[in-house]
């Protein structure tokens, strides 16, 4: 008893002296025995400084253990019950991490995970701008982007190889309403003139004409307007 109590480390309160020895634990990988500590000094000392920073840690021991589900939702948890903390930019970086960490390595799964990491990737820059976290933000956002695009893209041509207009033509709308790509505008553009075309749905005609036709250069405007004209016939 007396060895253990030399070794333990030298805190102002008990709860101090514990969270001192969960980070030791969690140096040297001994994940579930920090837990333990730290499950000790929020149902003991509730109210203590260090009971928050405890929910901080548990959170980051989820994410060290690659359980970035329950890691993203412990810091969900967190931001949500400390909204002010003073650790916030980091605490909304490892939301996004954690959820990016989820995401498929290809496109034809459930592409969630890779929304929800774009969500918080764009909340950190939004409200941290000067975040030491952002530093592969924007590229993690382009990489989760284009997974949803490729998807995206890839059903939309499905329901227009198979001529199904309706479906094709609604998937090719979402893709000009979420994408900034020029060139996926101007094939989903050209994809609606020809839906409008086939299926006598002069709208979809319309609708690149008037907020799309700025993709359209030299020959290629003119076919537009040849299409356009045919469309409203």
């Amino acid at each position: 008893m007396t060895s253990c109590a030399v070794n333990r480390p030298q805190g102002s309160t008990e709860a101090e002296v514990l969270f001192k020895e969960a980070e030791r634990l969690v140096k040297s990988e001994r994940y579930i025995m920090a837990l333990e500590k730290l499950n000790k000094i929020k149902s003991q000392y509730p109210y203590s400084y260090y009971a928050t920073s405890a929910e901080l840690m548990q959170a980051d021991i989820l994410y060290k253990q690659e359980n970035f589900e329950e890691a993203a939702a412990a810091y969900l948890l967190f931001k949500d019950f400390h909204p002010k903390h003073p650790k916030m930019d980091y605490v909304t970086f490892k939301i996004a991490e954690a959820y990016y960490k989820q995401k498929p390595s290809t496109f034809d799964r459930d592409l969630t995970p890779a929304k929800q990491a774009i969500k918080y990737f764009n909340e950190l820059r939004s409200l941290y701008p000067q975040s030491e976290y952002l530093k592969d933000a924007r590229e993690k956002i382009d990489e989760c982007y284009k997974m949803i695009k490729d998807k995206e893209l890839y059903i939309a041509n499905f329901y227009f190889k198979t001529k199904d207009w309706q479906s094709a033509s609604f998937r090719y709308e979402q893709l000009l309403a979420q994408f900034s790509d020029d060139s996926v505008k101007k094939l989903a553009s050209d994809r609606l003139v020809h839906i409008g075309l086939k299926s006598a749905r002069p709208e979809l005609c319309e609708l690149v004409f008037k907020n799309y036709r700025y993709l359209y250069k030299d020959k290629d405007l003119s076919n537009l307007k040849k299409d356009i004209k045919k469309c409203m016939e």
